[in-house]
């Protein structure tokens, strides 16, 4: 098509590698071309073409120009790749049909400018595009071809990404499956779960969330409806290929994909229910990974003049400045917060390339190491939550996509380090004293609320989610106003105060039965849902009542304990072993 100079159209399906193939090839077979790369799907109408004041060389006076963007200048010839130009809008679509059609953009000509070749690739998935062209004055202008995954190198890509590992069995394990599951579990899906995979965390990480809900690998039915999930079957035969654990879960697995990201230059995203301390974590966790904050943009009140903005150039084109946070050498991490809460299109186009690309208005990003998106899920205790929808081929840009849970985020320690024996207080009573319906409605934020309305002496009701016409989160809070008040509880301070009489109550229930007693699962309970500064505060105390436990019981301490927590523990445990 560059010999024929004509305009190229590529249909293929997301991820791949058609836009790869592009770069590799234009490297290696015209080396002194440039590529142009325009992502079509994250344009907006001022990045193309703009109309500016500039002054006349001959006459001096101001007049009206068409600017074009830079990229269209590099100075030697150069190929334009517009990549999904089916997911542009409206007004983006006349200007791409403009460079299809004639090579032109408003009033310039980009043969004049260098240009060589004119290719726009994209997905005909209607679900993953916003228009179809069927004007034949356009479709008559260009030569089409469909490439599938057949046509791209990414085998060879992955096999040289991911060495020492011989990656054949995997590959012919994706050969075999329908083409309806190789399209899910497309190379670049592959490649993500390949990446999890090398790090020792769940691969159905690499799997995309998308409209909140994790891609099911399922062939569809007869009627068009998913069939049998074959997920966790495709996933752990993968796994048993590269010889590696396929775990189901690990522990503190928000600091660990964190770290991983910077480790590794990842994109990832973190869906969550609204309160339970996501993004706090995420942004100390980055501050410790880099030695200074993070990046933060918060999606609602995001503009795209928050991120950059066109201006004019000296040399009559268009350029960008982009935001001084995005500047410099200093290592840099964004955390993209309420990420599926855009104040507009044209906002979220602009993270798009960012998320994408690792680039904005065209310039790499220097020295970016990791971005973090996150969101909160579409439902939410049965109410629906005012989120924007994605696609898969959106959703399949982070190399990582975790399911989070309140539990996997340590927030109860941090409260306690800041609020003492009140928010021992509160989280015992959120333990003990409620159901796991009501554990629901009360997030670690309702937590913080109840806390400092205690110390005000303010009603506690005020502190939980208001829903309307009066009512109030259902969740009784007397328990809680009776513990401040006083009222005689059971908790780990009040063991450690009276060990002798727990102690003399364990050895009964012992000499009972080897299976223990009443007393012997209070303890438990209340050791099993202790925090570790409160475990280390009593570790006396623990030592003597642990000693007195059944043994099945002291072994569930280490399941699904953190690397701290199991520490702690296995000390705990050589102790009793000494005396």
């Amino acid at each position: 098509m560059i010999d024929l100079r004509q305009t190229g159209q590529i249909f293929g399906e997301h991820g791949i590698g058609k836009t790869a193939t592009f770069f590799s090839h234009l490297a290696r077979a015209h080396p002194d071309t440039a590529l142009v790369y325009v992502p079509a799907a994250n344009l907006t109408p001022d990045d193309l073409l703009v109309n500016a004041p500039v002054r006349d060389p001959r006459t001096g006076e101001l007049v009206l120009r068409q600017l074009v963007m830079s990229q269209l200048k590099p100075g030697r010839p150069f190929v334009l790749l517009i990549d999904d130009s089916l997911q542009a809008g409206d007004t983006i679509q006349s200007q791409l049909m403009q460079i299809a059609c004639n090579w032109a953009l408003g009033e310039h000509d980009l043969r004049a400018l260098g240009c060589v070749g004119v290719f726009l690739t994209d997905n005909e998935s209607l679900s993953e595009t916003s228009a179809r062209r069927s004007d034949l004055a356009l479709l008559d202008r260009m030569v089409t071809m469909r490439i599938t995954a057949n046509d791209t190198s990414w085998r060879r890509h992955l096999a040289a990404k991911y060495r020492p590992w011989d990656l054949r069995p995997v590959f012919s394990l994706w050969a075999s499956l329908s083409p309806a599951l190789r399209e899910l579990l497309s190379p670049r899906t592959l490649d993500h779960v390949l990446a999890n995979a090398r790090e020792g965390f769940p691969l159905r990480w690499g799997l995309p969330l998308v409209d909140g809900e994790r891609l099911r690998l399922a062939e569809p039915g007869p009627d068009g409806r998913p069939g049998q999930n074959r997920t966790a079957e495709i996933l752990d035969r993968i796994a048993a290929s590269l010889g590696v654990a396929n775990p189901a879960t690990i522990t503190d697995p928000v600091r660990r994909v964190v770290r991983a990201a910077l480790r590794n230059r990842w994109t990832v995203l973190l869906q969550g229910p609204p309160g339970c301390g996501k993004t706090e974590l995420v942004r100390e966790t980055l501050r410790g990974g880099l030695g200074r904050d993070a990046l933060y943009f918060s999606l609602p009140v995001t503009n795209v003049e928050d991120l950059c903005a066109p201006v004019p150039s000296p040399d009559g084109t268009l350029d960008n400045l982009l935001a001084a946070p995005f500047t410099g050498p200093e290592p840099k991490a964004i955390v993209w917060d309420e990420y599926n809460r855009p104040k507009d299109k044209a906002a979220f186009a602009k993270l798009m390339e960012v998320t994408q690309e690792w680039s904005l208005a065209g310039r790499r990003i220097e020295n970016l190491r990791a971005q973090i998106a996150v969101q909160n899920p579409p439902y939410h205790l049965g109410r629906k939550l005012l989120v924007s929808r994605n696609n898969i081929a959106q959703a399949t840009r982070f190399t990582a996509s975790l399911l989070v849970e309140p539990e996997d985020i340590p927030a109860n320690e941090w409260l306690l380090a800041r609020y003492g024996r009140d928010a021992e207080t509160v989280l015992e009573w959120w333990k003990h004293d409620i159901d796991d319906a009501g554990r629901a409605w009360i997030t670690k934020r309702t937590l913080e609320r109840l806390i400092k309305l205690h110390r005000k002496g303010l009603p506690l009701e005020m502190a939980t989610v208001y829903l309307g016409d009066g009512e109030y989160a259902p969740v009784p809070l007397t328990g809680l106003v009776d513990r401040f008040r006083g009222r005689p509880v059971t908790g780990l301070r009040e063991l450690a105060r009276d060990v002798d009489a727990w102690e003399a109550r364990l050895r009964r229930a012992a000499a009972h039965s080897a299976e223990g007693g009443d007393d012997s699962d209070v303890v438990h309970q209340l050791l099993a849902n202790a925090e570790l500064s409160q475990l280390k505060r009593h570790r006396a105390a623990v030592v003597r009542l642990v000693a007195l436990l059944p043994a099945k019981l002291r072994a569930t301490y280490l399941v699904g304990a953190s690397e701290r927590q199991q520490r702690y523990w296995m000390e705990v445990f050589m102790e009793l072993r000494g005396r």
